[in-house]
């Protein structure tokens, strides 16, 4: 990769810092958050604001610009990646390793006593501005709001905010009415003794309003707020995206929806501060500091917004969907593997031909809308750059030499998907079928696990970990991350992971995650193996105190390549899963790939299921 030149750039911002027209009195440093106004994980070009800054393009990080130096923190999924993407201006903070400094102790050393630090208000959360505040004001420094966004004023080929129209995400796949959600919701309040409710993720809104958008990239969402009250729920939303379906949509006589312009969202909430004199009012975490530093601090419910935990439980329907989803995201990647494996012996296929292959697949399945994120297409040492994305400068050829990791999904009407899978076209030397054995050890650990009520994912992480810690390695990612229905990939706050999370919750019933270890050697290749499951009641022999247990169910139905298994370090137990999974993955994708003719896909699947 070609590190971008940020010289020009960082002189342009500097310059600004202290510029009266824009920050009075000057501040002395600048923090650029990855994230939109809504705190998004994944943002609309628009937003990406510290990828231009910094040149680094991956999903996590903050950016950091003083009078003299410049500093990017990111996690160990992007080491390698904001290494080779940063330009000498920048230093890279390897946050997460123990001799890391964090962004406070970076300023604090950095920073003279009674400096400004300056950050737009809209991009950073209550969460992160309150510890934040605090240890640096305990050594004399300011953390201050910069109402208009420094790097905006730089960058002078911004794009446009998105202005796709919303639309209805029907009853038959969502499961329940918006009316219904907004229901239980509004009762939540009524206990909680919430008076305004503040949703400002925009999956949250999604899900709520059983609408879609189409406003970033693989998350089919759209630009929105909702205060919700007993009396009315104010949509926030630039009425260019409602259209007449949708109006008609919002139509209710139990619940009575006012759209105002999406920028009155401040105007709004100050008028419902002074509408209600008591009562608290129930702000999402996913809300950014300018917008809850308009509630007085004494009136806003400390505990997390009741939406995301409802929507990470899925209904009966939603779980049906999804199950769909995944078979025919199988049919798909069951085609796509046998094509590669046939044609890339004979013709060079490149990381970007076999990821823009995989979704032509998948575009050929019922109610496909687009893929669920960026393609990783990874051949050798691109693999083990954790969240690699193929471009023109580091395109590899598949070969019969080294690993292929694929981890790829899509957005169907009935249900997100998101698989990886590590295959190797040749003959994988013991060392990788080791690595790999491992991983898969780790996977069928977590997928296998019987667990208690209110046990959370953290408490499960290690599982997956054991046989690869038991040789002295490891992987710098979670373990598994809840995935939406028809919405965002990654959705919260269900997670497995070794960081611990505030948000954090329980695992419970009816919540999808992903189970995917993995093994990462730098320079040589990377190894991954990724499927979703659903949590489900387990059968337990006897139920301690009536706590009830639970187990994870595997809804990603792809093979798994028993080539890269070294057999002779599984169980009985271990193979035998192995075994039934390939059976289950025979039993359910083997008719539809009958049913659509592809019997080259069908005997490849065939053979791919074989017992081991």
């Amino acid at each position: 990769m070609t590190a971008k030149n940020t010289t020009a750039l960082l002189q342009r911002l500097r310059a600004l810092m202290s510029d009266a027209a824009y920050v009075s009195p000057p501040i002395h440093a600048y923090i650029i958050p990855s994230g939109d106004a809504h705190l998004s994980e994944y943002i609309a070009t628009c937003d990406e604001r510290r990828p231009f800054i910094t040149g680094f393009t991956g999903s996590a990080g903050t950016a950091i610009v003083t009078e003299k130096k410049a500093a990017l923190w990111t996690d160990g999924r992007y080491y390698l990646q904001a290494a080779s993407q940063m330009d000498s201006n920048w230093i890279l903070m390897k946050d997460g390793l123990p001799d890391t400094q964090t962004q406070a102790e970076w300023l604090i050393a950095e920073l003279p006593a009674n400096s400004r630090v300056g950050v737009d208000p809209f991009l950073m959360g209550e969460g992160a501005w309150e510890p934040l505040c605090k240890q640096l004001s305990g050594d004399g420094l300011s953390l201050v709001p910069v109402a208009q966004n420094l790097v905006d004023l730089v960058w002078e080929d911004q794009p446009s905010r998105p202005l796709n129209p919303a639309f209805i995400q029907p009853d038959k796949f969502a499961g329940k009415s918006w009316q219904e959600k907004v229901k239980e919701v509004r009762a939540k309040m009524v206990a909680k003794k919430a008076v305004v409710l503040v949703a400002s993720a925009l999956d949250d809104i999604a899900w709520l309003l059983n609408l879609r958008g189409n406003d970033i990239s693989f998350n089919p969402v759209f630009f929105s707020y909702v205060l919700l009250t007993a009396e009315e729920l104010v949509l926030c939303i630039d009425e260019r995206k409602v259209s007449s379906e949708v109006l008609t949509h919002l139509k209710s006589d139990s619940v009575h929806v006012v759209i105002k312009p999406y920028d009155s969202v401040q105007q709004q909430l100050a008028e419902l501060v002074n509408k209600f004199a008591t009562g608290k009012f129930w702000v999402s975490d996913k809300t950014n500091y300018a917008l809850v530093n308009a509630v007085p601090k004494s009136r806003r419910l400390a505990d997390q917004i009741p939406i995301p935990l409802m929507k990470c439980l899925k209904n009966d329907v939603e779980i049906e969907g999804m199950k769909r989803a995944h078979i025919k995201d199988a049919v798909a990647l069951c085609e796509f593997f046998c094509w590669l494996e046939k044609v890339a012996p004979e013709r060079h296929i490149s990381e970007i031909e076999a990821a823009d292959k995989s979704e032509e697949f998948r575009k050929m399945q019922e109610d496909y809308v687009s893929l669920s994120f960026d393609t990783i297409s990874a051949v050798g040492s691109n693999g083990a750059i954790i969240h690699y994305s193929p471009s023109k400068e580091t395109n590899k050829i598949i070969n019969l030499q080294e690993l292929f990791l694929l981890d790829s999904g899509a957005q169907f009407r009935d249900g997100t998907t998101d698989i990886t899978r590590t295959i190797h076209l040749g003959q994988p030397t013991a060392y990788e079928k080791e690595c790999f054995t491992r991983v898969l050890k780790g996977h069928i650990s977590m997928c296998s696990i019987v667990f208690a009520n209110g046990v959370k994912g953290l408490q499960l992480d290690c599982l997956a970990r054991q046989s690869l810690w038991e040789v002295g390695l490891d992987y710098r990612h979670g373990t598994g991350h809840g995935v939406g229905a028809f919405l965002n990939v990654h959705e919260g706050p269900c997670g497995i992971g070794f960081r611990v999370r505030p948000e954090d919750v329980p695992l419970q019933k009816g919540m999808i995650l992903s189970d995917e270890p993995g093994y990462y050697e730098d320079g040589k290749f990377g190894i991954r193996i990724e499927s979703l499951v659903v949590v489900v009641e387990a059968k337990t022999t006897y139920n301690f105190q009536g706590t009830g247990f639970l187990t994870f169910l595997p809804i990603t139905v792809v093979p798994i390549q028993t080539k890269l298994i070294n057999v002779s370090m599984l169980t009985q137990k271990e193979v035998d899963w192995v075994n039934e999974y390939h059976e289950m993955c025979l039993k359910l994708v083997g008719p539809e790939l009958q049913k659509a003719g592809r019997q080259d896909a069908y005997d490849w699947l065939v053979r791919e299921t074989a017992k081991i």
